[in-house]
């Protein structure tokens, strides 16, 4: 399994939300860079981040996307990035910037536009799926919708999605685990994706637990800047396939 820590930003800063709200934005970090040269240094090889604004306002946030860029040009690690990928323009312009994993969320749900997206960038397409009650939620977590993410989650894979990001809103934030009983039920039901969990990671034993269910990855954030969880502990033990 691989472990990607996150790095979220909101007008350029490191923050995190709690269940997504944005009145709750923490800093967490003082530099972007910095925060992801330590994550390289406890071994992270991949992480997880994502444009805040460009999520709320349906277009990328340019102070945010530099710090994306910088990051990816100073620490060589593989960035996957979320939040504001909302048209073909915007995919070509973060894959050119060397984002290697580019997360659709809100226009996903557009299953016409994420086939032509999957058919220009394969494998390199995740779908973000953030749900409330069950039910996947767009705009930055804002709007609710009434697609099941279980049904949502075998149309993108119908539509040739490879990978899923899966986020149950309630958990995001707070460090009381993840909903492993939402992330089995997608694992059966799109037995076919790259699962990665995402929100409610608090210890190692929630890494043990998301590693025995065979889940491809888990986004691992809060815990991380709260020091509930060992970056470097997490990492080993996913590398060494749960052993």
């Amino acid at each position: 399994m691989i472990i990607l820590p996150a790095i979220d930003l909101l007008g350029g800063r490191c923050v995190r939300l709690v269940k997504g709200e944005y009145n709750t934005a923490d800093k967490v970090a003082e530099d972007a860079l910095q925060t992801a040269l330590y994550f390289k240094s406890c071994g992270a090889e991949q992480i997880h981040m994502v444009d805040l604004d460009g999520a709320k306002d349906g277009a990328a946030s340019a102070l945010n996307r530099r710090a994306v860029s910088e990051i990816i040009e100073k620490s060589g690690l593989v960035v996957e990035l979320g939040g504001g990928l909302r048209t073909m323009r915007d995919l070509d312009e973060a894959a050119a910037c060397g984002v290697q994993r580019l997360i659709l969320g809100s226009a996903a749900t557009d299953l016409s536009f994420l086939s032509r997206a999957i058919d220009k960038y394969g494998d390199r397409i995740t779908v973000g799926i953030d749900a409330k009650n069950g039910y996947v939620a767009t705009a930055g977590w804002i709007n609710s919708t009434d697609l099941y993410y279980i049904d949502f989650a075998k149309s993108v894979m119908s539509a040739g999605a490879s990978g899923i990001i899966f986020t149950d809103i309630s958990r995001d934030g707070t460090l009381s685990g993840p909903n492993l009983n939402m992330l089995a039920e997608l694992s059966a039901a799109v037995s076919s994706c790259n699962i990665t969990a995402s929100g409610g990671i608090h210890v190692l034993d929630d890494i043990k637990a998301l590693s025995n269910m065979g889940l491809w990855g888990a986004i691992c954030g809060k815990s991380i800047y709260a020091g509930t969880l060992d970056l470097k502990a997490a990492i080993d033990h996913a590398a060494n396939g749960g052993a």
